[in-house]
């Protein structure tokens, strides 16, 4: 049969076995291809056509964010309105200019040292809010100066705010000193201090600590605005000494004396015996005694004579404190004494503070345990700044050291008992958590 033939008797499936071969075949694609016009032949149109973008209507209200920069720092006594924007990054001449002349910030920010200060700027490097934070030694707030930029340039304005309490935990071991000690542990001097005056009744800080005596302490931090503006109190501490374990708490006691006064707070072992004796060991916190309750030779009379008194070395300007509550009996100037004070109190015994810079309290007035009486110096017959320091018991010198370790205590009031036991609890559960603390920095 002939393929004309054929192709008329099967047109069907002869379409269908041409379709398939070029399709099967590697030249099926540019015989497809081929049967249409050629690509790059076919006219070629631009269309252009504007947009407009349709928002809804509540974004078109909204402002493009400024990119603001924030910075903190602590201000130096040495800083100027010029140094202190420059060390946070302000290039603002007209900020400058309005610390150097508003009286307030001036006041806040300039010959102070270790105030928090943080900023925020604007655009490019100017300043838009300056913050400073400060607490004084006592009271239960803060002070926050606020400067601002608005409209007319800038305002500034001093605010007050409560502290916020929190509380940190820290453990150490004596390698050389208590406060190489607190150094390493990275707490405060205020906490060395104050360690060394809860257990000063019982641990002769200044000869006998041992290698190798470790403490745990737990102690309250005061904020402002979440920075850390002061140290509080310690509120419980652990001290072992030449294997000896010696405890302490801070409690106040619920509800008031036979008197009608509110119970004084303190310092307490946990057996509930108080550590707060009726004499201080010391006049000034935790400074070295250059000359003890014995006989020395005299570095002025040239002689050796009883030195019927301790001197205790401190920088002058440091506060001395009255050991024991009494009245001041006498205030001034007097022979190789230089500036010094007197105080009256119970049982015939009377303490003396001499060599001051300076006297803050007159004769007659009332003065509490650990009131700054006075500042350390070197007036009289002193040849250096120091405090001269004695306790006299009728008329008789006594050794300071010991009169205070023999010195009466008060314990827990019986009806507060209850309430102390269960606090003494919850201290024995921190100061083990303070002591975990060691143990996990040396794993």
């Amino acid at each position: 049969m002939s393929s004309v033939a054929t192709a008329a008797k099967y047109p069907k499936h002869l379409t269908a076995i041409v379709t398939a071969t070029l399709l099967a075949g590697g030249g099926g694609a540019w015989a497809l291809a081929s049967l249409g016009p050629d690509v790059s032949e076919l006219p070629v149109q631009m269309v252009l056509e504007a947009v407009q973008p349709q928002l809804p209507p509540e974004a078109t209200e909204l402002d493009t964010p400024a990119l603001n920069l924030y910075r903190s720092d602590l201000t130096r006594t040495t800083d100027t309105a010029d140094t202190l924007l420059k060390r946070m990054g302000v290039d603002d001449p007209q900020a400058a200019q309005f610390l150097r002349t508003n009286p307030m910030a001036r006041q806040a920010l300039f010959s102070r040292s270790g105030r928090h200060v943080s900023i925020e700027t604007v655009d490019t490097h100017r300043l838009g809010k300056l913050s400073a934070r400060w607490s004084p030694d006592e009271g239960t707030h803060f002070q926050r100066l606020v400067v601002e930029r608005d409209a007319k340039g800038f305002s500034a304005r001093l605010e007050s705010a409560p502290l916020v309490a929190s509380t940190r935990l820290a453990s150490g071991t004596i390698q050389s000193s208590l406060f190489a000690a607190t150094d390493e542990a990275g707490l405060p001097d205020v906490v060395a201090s104050q360690l060394a005056e809860l257990f000063s009744g019982d641990i002769d800080f200044r000869r006998a600590l041992r290698k190798n005596d470790r403490f745990n302490v737990v102690y309250e931090v005061l904020e402002g605005d979440g920075e850390r503006l002061r140290t509080g109190r310690v509120l419980s501490a652990e001290f072992v000494n030449a294997g000896k374990v010696f405890q302490a708490m801070w409690f106040q006691p619920p509800g008031k004396d036979s008197a009608g006064q509110a119970y004084r707070g303190g310092y307490y072992a946990l057996d509930g015996r108080s550590l707060r004796r009726a004499f201080l060991s010391s006049p000034v916190a935790f400074s070295r005694v250059s000359s003890g309750f014995a006989m020395r030779f005299h570095p002025i009379l040239n002689q050796w004579r009883r030195h019927l008194g301790t001197d205790f070395a401190a920088p002058t300007g440091t506060p001395a404190r009255t050991v024991g509550d009494g009245v001041v009996s006498f205030a001034g100037v007097q022979n190789g004494y230089g500036n010094v004070i007197f105080i009256q109190h119970r049982n015939a015994t009377e303490t003396v503070y001499a060599h001051l810079s300076k006297i803050l309290v007159k004769r007659g007035q009332t003065v509490t345990q650990g009131d700054t009486i006075g500042l350390v110096g070197s007036t009289g017959w002193a040849t250096g700044p120091h405090l001269h320091f004695e306790v006299r018991v009728a008329g008789v010198q006594q050794d300071p050291m010991a009169m205070a370790q023999k010195s009466e205590t008060v314990p827990v009031p019986v009806a507060a008992l209850p309430v102390f036991k269960q606090v003494a609890s919850n201290v024995k559960t921190q100061l083990q958590a303070a002591a975990s603390l060691q143990s996990t920095r040396f794993e």
